[in-house]
């Protein structure tokens, strides 16, 4: 029989918290010690970016159609990497008991500092592999992060950070990334757009039905000022 590890104590920790995160998260707000901890065990040095599932957009570009997709930058990354591992199932969606999306498309995690990820968390993949985990990710309808998350090396147990990069498959229900509107803004200032990416409010065809400041951005970036949508 196997002994327990580091990692098992960590995810044990994390399932049993999941559905505290935001109360703790907004702790942050209110005392900034607690937010310099909790930056610096948790997220220092964190850069996470988060990529869109479609853009449209009005020029040509070297693809069929006119819709350009972010996917495809994803897909360039895993190519150019040979160490990579495929997480066995999704923290998230296992911690929340998710309904709605696939638990066992898990994270992507390339890097050199991947090859220390135990075997029963994570299994060494190809890149044709870790694509056809992207296309899954994809066709269930889940949104890409892609960055260095410290978070994964502190449960996880492995260093050096420097040497691993996640790529989440990630829903709107279970997503840890929805804290963000909750932490201090000196943390959730880590999330950034893919670069080159701007977004334009078209009034002319807005219903002001709102559904879109519930339903639509899992990270509250949405809001209604004015009775303005922004």
């Amino acid at each position: 029989m196997r002994r327990p590890r580091f990692v098992d104590l960590s995810r044990f920790t994390l399932k049993y918290i999941f559905n505290w995160r935001f109360w703790i998260a907004e702790i942050t707000k209110k005392s900034k010690a607690y937010a310099s901890v909790v930056d610096k065990f948790l997220f220092e040095d964190d850069e996470i970016i988060v990529v869109p599932n479609t853009i449209n957009v009005n020029k040509k570009i070297e693809s069929e159609g006119s819709e350009f997709l972010p996917t495809e930058v994803i897909k360039e990354v895993i190519k150019r990497n040979k160490d990579i591992v495929i997480m066995k199932s999704c923290l998230c969606r296992t911690s929340n008991k998710c309904q709605d999306y696939p638990r066992d498309i898990g994270c992507i995690f390339l890097g050199p500092t991947s090859k220390k990820i135990p075997e029963h968390i994570g299994t060494k993949a190809t890149v044709e592999e870790a694509l056809a985990q992207v296309d899954r990710a994809d066709a269930a309808g889940l949104s890409h992060i892609i960055g260095r998350n410290k978070i994964d090396t502190v449960w996880m147990n492995i260093r050096p950070g420097k040497g691993l990069l996640t790529i989440c498959h990630c829903c709107p229900c279970c997503c840890l990334w929805k804290v963000y509107p909750n932490l201090d803004e000196s943390i959730s200032n880590k999330l950034e757009k893919l670069d080159g990416v701007s977004l334009k409010f078209d009034e002319s065809k807005c219903k002001m039905c709102k559904k879109c400041l519930k339903e639509r951005c899992m990270f509250n970036a949405i809001s209604l000022k004015d009775n303005k949508i922004t």
